[in-house]
């Protein structure tokens, strides 16, 4: 029976990625000195280093093993921590990352920074500047090259005696004894001897449980915490005693260990005897050899074949890491489910009316425990802010480094929460923000100090909740916008007529049209005139909106809205004619019964309506989709007022009905995308709603009267 490997890589892709995670923000923040910081480090990548062999990902272990190396100098105190050598462990993280994700989809990864990095560090370790030499015999001892490393050297090589007794199941974990050995067998020569005592019957016998346990010798001039460190990745499944030997084995004794296991034997027998084998001599030249020849000597060859297995590019489904509380929660919300439907099935045996009282109380609570259970499995899809603002620490210190200007990340709110999709999608308008934030936002030293303002510029991410909605602000304390600038180069692209009057939101607004771009000079952080529509397309992709406010002189501030989830929208019901259709309450600005007197007709079938100090264009949902409504009369209508983009429409419909909460249905991948039309739900009633697209319908307002003020000027000529 085969043991499928693969079954475990998604645990160890999302490890390696949390791992990678950590890597980089403790890098960042790494000083001299600091010994927990880099033994964490450390830790982490040889965890990437150790589950990257176990599956086959070969080149990851090759790279992360320059990457290990130079960290177990760095915390041994062999050399010195130096902001050179952590500007190239943070270009290692990336390169692991691109390693990683190749390795996942079973593709190569022909990124050049990948052999520039490599040679970066090997030209690193090469440099042994901070190592220390000891003379002995007359002999100077030098550090070894990445290929042969020994960590912590003391005097002379000692013997340790390694006691492993791994638990039945430690290879249904997808764990290999022999590429811990294998591992062993870097420090210095090692001889292994098998305990098969343990072993049942053949008949007996589960091929997926383990029943050897090992003794191993080891002559080495590592320590005690290098061993233990080999079997970190199995330290929950195995019993470890790792102890010291007197004896000091001499470097030219003539007596050579005898590895039993690791030698390779004729008849392909995995369990070796004790009885003698040729010496062979486990250094750091042929010990892979070694290790390959054993693997190839197991029976069950499956085994091997899954470990070095690449998976086939498959689509990630991607997961979540839930709270226990959260589970129990579930559980708890379930039980109670259960035991109201076995309340409401006992009433439904010889049911007659002196239960309906019994009944309506048994509904009421079922309408409380599907609300709560609603609620409850909603919280499994949120997660903290901070999954998506842990970016940019490393973002803001590579653009200050680029650019030369020194700016600090200040992340408050990193613990609200919002839903995986959602943050999973407004991860990249938020690095355009930021990137324009430091590019056009902070300005260059001298201009700062010729202001009088601090030499270090100031970026702040801020995620708070507003209603049922998200906040997240990106503010610096940089120049501001050039209100004039802006309104100057919207009037030379001809986006907007010279003699306009517009506010000051208006033509901030205006920052986000396509092309639209006041930098004097492009660069590759922004100013290319693309981007920032995007983010706002992408943004209201979300059901969101993107607000700014700037002060010249003293920064600008960018306001990003989204709903909480994608899955649950809370709704204005509205009746139109024989329908009803659903409207996004974030969108609502009032609702209101129309006045006679404040209805202007213009040209063509447009109708404004005189809200306070603005006009209001008026949309019929009637007419728009092409309904028999109860009311036609505009006069004696009902006005819901939305708004999108700055822009608002009024909406009129025949009756405003309850507001709730109704789960969103894509219509694009159940019909096809109609146009207004942003989704469906299903009511209470069973009949379907459309859910109304608040932004297409105000674009369908604006294009019905740009056609007829086009029809205007052609009757005027």
């Amino acid at each position: 029976m085969s043991i499928d490997l693969s079954q475990f890589i998604p645990s160890f892709l999302e490890e390696s990625f949390e791992g990678l995670e950590l890597m980089e923000s403790s890098l960042l923040t790494l000083e001299p000195g600091d010994n927990e910081t880099i033994h964490s480090i450390f830790r982490a990548a040889h965890s990437i280093k150790g589950g990257a062999g176990t599956f086959g990902f070969n080149k990851v272990t090759e790279f992360t093993h320059l990457v290990e190396t130079l960290l177990d100098e760095m915390r041994d105190g062999r050399r010195e921590i130096t902001q050179t050598d952590i500007e190239i462990l943070l270009d290692s993280v990336d390169c692991m990352r691109l390693l990683i994700e190749t390795s996942r989809d079973g593709e190569d990864c022909h990124d050049e920074k990948i052999p520039q990095t490599s040679a970066s560090l090997a030209k690193t370790l090469a440099n042994e500047t901070s190592v220390a030499t000891t003379d002995i015999d007359n002999n100077e001892v030098k550090s070894n090259d990445y290929d042969n490393d020994s960590t912590n050297k003391i005097d002379a090589p000692h013997q340790w005696h390694i006691s492993f007794l791994p638990e039945h199941q430690l290879v249904q974990t997808g764990n290999d004894p022999l590429l811990l050995f294998k591992a062993l067998t870097e420090f210095g020569t090692l001889a292994v001897q098998a305990n098969t005592d343990q072993l049942p019957p053949l008949t007996e016998m589960n091929a997926e449980e383990l029943f050897i346990s090992w003794q191993l010798t080891l002559n080495s001039e590592c320590s005690k915490d290098d061993i233990v460190e080999i079997f970190e990745w199995v330290e929950d499944e195995c019993e470890l005693i790792v102890t010291e030997t007197e004896q000091e084995i001499k470097e030219n004794t003539a007596e050579q260990i005898k590895p039993n296991l690791l030698a390779s034997n004729k008849d392909d027998s995995f369990i070796t005897d004790n009885t003698d084998v040729p010496d062979v001599n486990l250094d750091a030249q042929n010990n892979a050899n070694i290790a390959n020849n054993s693997i190839q000597t197991l029976k069950d060859e499956d085994i091997a074949d899954t470990a070095t297995k690449v998976p086939t590019k498959k689509t990630d489904v991607g997961s979540i890491r839930v709270g226990v509380d959260k589970v129990d929660s579930l559980i708890n919300l379930v039980g109670e489910l259960v035991i109201t439907q076995s309340m409401l099935s006992e009433l439904g045996n010889d049911f007659n009316e002196s239960k309906v009282e019994r009944l309506t109380l048994g509904l009421e609570q079922l309408l409380q425990n599907t609300k709560e259970l609603q609620e409850s499995v909603m919280r499994i899809r949120m997660l903290p802010i901070s999954f998506a603002f842990n970016r940019f620490p490393r973002l803001i210190h590579d653009l200050s480094k680029k650019t030369g200007k020194s700016i600090e990340l200040i992340i408050k709110g990193e613990q609200t929460e919002l839903d995986k999709t959602v943050m999973e999608q407004i991860g990249d308008p938020l690095v355009h923000l930021v990137r324009n934030a430091v590019d056009h936002g902070i300005e260059p030293t001298e201009v700062r100090l010729a202001n009088g303002k601090p030499e270090q510029g100031t970026i702040t991410l801020d995620a708070y909740h507003l209603g049922g909605n998200i906040v997240i602000e990106i503010n610096d304390d940089g120049g501001g916008i050039n209100r004039q600038a802006v309104l100057h180069k919207a009037i030379e692209k001809g986006i907007v007529e010279p003699n306009a009057t517009l506010t000051d939101n208006q033509v901030f607004d205006l920052l986000f049209e396509p092309g639209f771009s006041t930098a004097k000079e492009v660069s590759d952080i922004s100013g290319r005139g693309v981007g920032m529509d995007v983010v706002k397309r992408n943004i209201q992709s979300l059901g969101g909106r993107i607000q700014v406010e700037s002060e010249q002189g003293i920064g600008s501030t960018f306001k990003v809205n989204l709903p909480l989830t994608l899955a649950i929208l809370d709704g204005q019901l509205v009746r139109v004619g024989s329908q009803v259709y659903i409207i996004p309450l974030i969108a609502i600005v009032e609702s209101l019964q129309v006045q006679r007197e404040s209805i202007n007709r213009v040209s063509g079938d447009m109708n404004l309506y005189r809200l306070r100090d603005e006009n209001v264009p008026i949309l019929s949902i009637y007419q728009l989709f092409n309904i028999e409504a109860i009311n036609t009369d505009l006069s004696n209508a009902l006005l819901v007022v939305v708004e999108a983009d700055g822009q608002k429409v009024g909406l009129m419909v025949d009756d405003l009905l309850a507001q709730q909460q109704v789960v969103i249905k894509s219509l694009k991948d159940n019909y096809q995308q109609v146009d207004g039309i942003s989704g469906a739900t299903i009511l209470g009633d069973g009949s379907v709603s459309m859910i109304l697209d608040v932004p297409g319908l105000i674009n369908i307002a604006l294009n019905k009267a740009q056609k007829n003020q086009q029809l205007l000027e052609q009757e005027l000529v």
